[in-house]
């Protein structure tokens, strides 16, 4: 009751670090939690653009391009761990629904990052960041009810 109480009149904040605040999310207020969430998401959007710019660098260009597509990536799946706390972000990532096209995700992060750095691969990077945007659309489609179907059947009709 005490550390309710604490939490609620804002002390708790000042006597935590943002790194404990962060993994028990409980302790953030929604205000806050809102808008680390949107500093995040923001962060990884403009990374993942700064990479796309990147991309007719010569030279370091390709480099740069997956490694600031691939972190604005993971940051942006990141910011939702403060809008729900990381365990529970883990939990919802590793459900059933999601197991498949979360591994596949996770995958194309490394491999994408293993095509441009160790084995030399630019073609291999690029068709690495496509199949995560498309895992990345995938998962996020899982927490909108019924929009997987919808896709599915927008698909389905149009090829049909």
């Amino acid at each position: 009751m005490e550390k309710l109480r604490r939490v609620l009149s804002g002390q708790d904040d000042e006597e935590q670090g943002l790194t404990s605040q962060v993994l028990d999310s409980s302790s953030l207020s929604f205000s806050t939690r809102v808008k680390w969430f949107a500093i995040c998401f923001a962060g990884g959007i403009v990374c993942s653009i700064l990479g796309t710019g990147m991309l007719w660098l010569p030279r370091a260009g390709p480099k740069l391009f997956a490694v600031f597509y691939t972190f604005g990536n993971i940051a942006a799946l990141a910011s939702t761990c403060f809008l729900m706390g990381p365990m529970k972000q883990l939990k919802k990532m590793f459900e059933p629904t999601r197991l498949i096209v979360t591994i596949v995700m996770l995958l194309c992060f490394i491999c994408t990052l293993c095509a441009v750095f160790w084995w030399g691969k630019k073609g291999l990077a690029l068709l690495f960041c496509l199949l995560q945007s498309l895992a990345m659309t995938w998962y996020s489609l899982s927490y909108i009810p019924y929009a997987r179907d919808a896709v599915i059947k927008c698909f389905t009709s149009c090829l049909a």
